[in-house]
This record gives C-alpha cells, sequence and structure tokens, in this order.
C-alpha cells in the first residue's frame, strides 16, 4: 500500500524522470496509485506524491474514466484563463484559488505503451494541468502570490500540528 508524501517534503520539490519502459512494475505502481488516490478521495495523483519520481500521473474526474498519462508533455494551452479552487492529497485540508489556463492539449503514452493526444477543458484540464505541474517540482501553492502562500502554509502547518 502506498502512502502519499505530504508537504514540507523535499521529494516535492524535485523533477521526475522519463518512464523508460511501461512494463509490469508500472501496470502494479499505477494500480496502487489509483488506490492511494481513492483512500484520500482525490481526482489525480502524480508519482512523485508516493514516492516515485516517473513522470507518470493518473486522474479519475467525476464524469469521466480513469486516465493514465506517463511521460507527458503539454502540447498547448488556451489564452483564456480563469481562477478554481484546487486542494491537493500531498498538502491536505488547504484550498485557494489557482489562475490556469482553461484548456489544455497533452501528449503521452498510456498503459498499452501507446501514444495519445487529448484536447481537454473544465475540470480534467485543470487536474491535468495541477498534475504535470508535480512532475517539475511545483505545487499548486506555488502559483499563488508568496504573502497568500506564507498564510495558508502556517494554516496548513497548525492543521498537522492538531
Amino acid at each position: 500500500m502506498l502512502d502519499i508524501i505530504r508537504w514540507p517534503d523535499q521529494q516535492l520539490k524535485k523533477h521526475s524522470v522519463v518512464v523508460p519502459d511501461i512494463n509490469g512494475d508500472i501496470l502494479t505502481l499505477v494500480s496502487e496509485m489509483f488506490e492511494a488516490m481513492d483512500r484520500g478521495k482525490g481526482v489525480g495523483l502524480a508519482g512523485v506524491q508516493v514516492g516515485k519520481l516517473l513522470r507518470l500521473f493518473i486522474t479519475r474526474v467525476p464524469g469521466d474514466s480513469p486516465r493514465v498519462f506517463i511521460n507527458p508533455d503539454i502540447l498547448e494551452t488556451s489564452i483564456e484563463m480563469e481562477a478554481f479552487e484546487e486542494g491537493c492529497l500531498s498538502i491536505p485540508s488547504i484550498f485557494t484559488d489557482v489562475i490556469r489556463p482553461t484548456s489544455v492539449r497533452v501528449q503521452a503514452w498510456n498503459l498499452k505503451a501507446r501514444p495519445f493526444t487529448l484536447s481537454v477543458d473544465g475540470y480534467l484540464s485543470r487536474v491535468i494541468q495541477h498534475e504535470y505541474d508535480h512532475l517539475n517540482g511545483i505545487v499548486f501553492l506555488d502559483r499563488i502570490d508568496q504573502k497568500k502562500k506564507q498564510r495558508l502554509l502556517v494554516e496548513y502547518e497548525t492543521k498537522v500540528e492538531a
């Protein structure tokens, strides 16, 4: 059973490396990641959040089927931006509005080692961008004003100590 790494674990700031081969170990990891995400009642989870510095994330957004993104690249984002409240399984109980593009075009590999390209908007687009950030050592609090970030981190530390 995988545990979700929590802030301020320094691993969350590291860049993930390319998945060299989609094999049985990756299939097992993905299955265990879905279990960990579901336990945490999340909608997305990156490999780094379970201690695996691999360019891999999963999503399960309401109204959409579960998805696996291996070695993803964001090819394009919309010019239109939108604020929406985000949270993170690695920084539980903290939520704040984050401004992101409203749509995204992403290319990745699936579990059958086949490439795919996906253009989406709405909630799935936001989850993809959030998880993609994790692969580059970015957490959602890095996308907000520094003063607000500090205030939220103090709030988080208070909740963790309670």
